[in-house]
């Protein structure tokens, strides 16, 4: 990278916070919704598609949905069950709604004895209501699976989840947003990645290493590092413009291997926040999120300086 592109890179004194206005129907430990401002300001000025291969909880899309940066968008996840989810939220918001409200409503008093059952409902039929409430009301909103692939997350016992009607209008606001315009699959994201062109930008928020084939279950199936970097180098030799979020640090403790340097990405961290973890031991102690841009992403940066110091890589203003 340039040395003028050096003195572009953002320098992050404190956590980005989420965009007013912009809809969350899923709630989702790993969310990127208060970074999804951050990532979307460094997409190209027109963006035919965006490609979000483990698409999740869908905060970035739906960030470049609401500020108009993307035309359409490819949202894949190899969680079936979740898919299935986002599929009602666009197609079928009001009558996801009407079941969301029933449940809701139905667990006052015995919420506890009343999630489980709505737990054990849902491993044997996998409905998307009986999810979206599940995910509302478990502990850490994470999505977390045994051995024999059945949803296994305790509820927060704390809350009842989100009320029917903030929940509405998180729904009808992102089926709004993404319907229409957005196609929808369970694929491998290696053949996602394989339709992806330069007119496109690709988000890849694969599951962070160490957490998946692990005691914890919390994802159905992991990353291979070796054919992660094989997937970005085919996207790097077909000039497509992508950002990646992989890995990350506690303090001087790192989480997962960083990608290497011979894709000549182009790496910063931003901050996360202070951790949890860390602060329940008596320690302090800020997490830190690694981005990575592609070479294609910065190459078309450099020919659109900032006229601020305020502005990223592209000149979007950032809070």
């Amino acid at each position: 990278m340039t040395t003028a592109l050096h003195a572009l890179m953002p320098r992050i004194a404190g956590r980005p916070k989420a965009i007013p206005g912009i809809p969350h129907p899923i709630p989702y430990q790993g969310s990127k919704r208060q970074l999804a401002h951050l990532i979307v300001s460094y997409f190209p000025e027109r963006v035919e598609r965006l490609f979000e291969p483990f698409c999740g909880s869908c905060a970035v899309s739906l960030a470049a949905a609401h500020l108009r940066r993307a035309q359409r968008f490819v949202l894949n996840d190899i969680n079936a069950p979740l898919m299935t989810l986002w599929r009602a939220i666009l197609d079928e918001p009001d009558e996801l709604l009407a079941g969301y409200r029933r449940l809701w409503t139905q667990q006052l008093g015995d919420e506890r004895t009343f999630y489980d059952r709505v737990r054990a409902r849902f491993n044997r039929h996998q409905h998307p209501g009986d999810f979206l409430y599940l995910l509302a009301r478990c502990v850490k909103a994470a999505i977390r699976y045994n051995s024999h692939g059945k949803f296994n997350n305790s509820p927060d016992n704390r809350r009842k989840g989100a009320h029917p009607d903030t929940m509405a209008w998180h729904v009808h606001r992102a089926s709004e947003l993404l319907c229409r315009r957005t196609s929808l699959s369970t694929r491998d994201y290696r053949d996602v990645l394989a339709d992806a062109g330069p007119a496109d930008v690709v988000y890849l928020d694969p599951p962070y290493q160490g957490v998946c084939r692990t005691h914890n279950h919390r994802y159905l199936m992991g990353v291979d590092f070796r054919e992660f970097v094989c997937s970005l180098e085919a996207l790097d030799s077909r000039s497509v413009p992508f950002i990646v979020s992989y890995d990350g640090r506690t303090g001087d403790k790192v989480h997962g291997r960083r990608l290497p340097d011979a894709l000549k990405l182009t790496h910063f961290e931003v901050l996360a926040g202070r951790s949890t973890t860390e602060t329940l031991l008596g320690r302090k102690a800020h997490t830190y999120e690694s981005l990575y841009l592609s070479r294609s992403l910065v190459e078309r940066a450099a020919n659109r300086a900032p006229r601020t110091r305020e502005r990223n890589l592209f000149g979007i203003e950032l809070e």
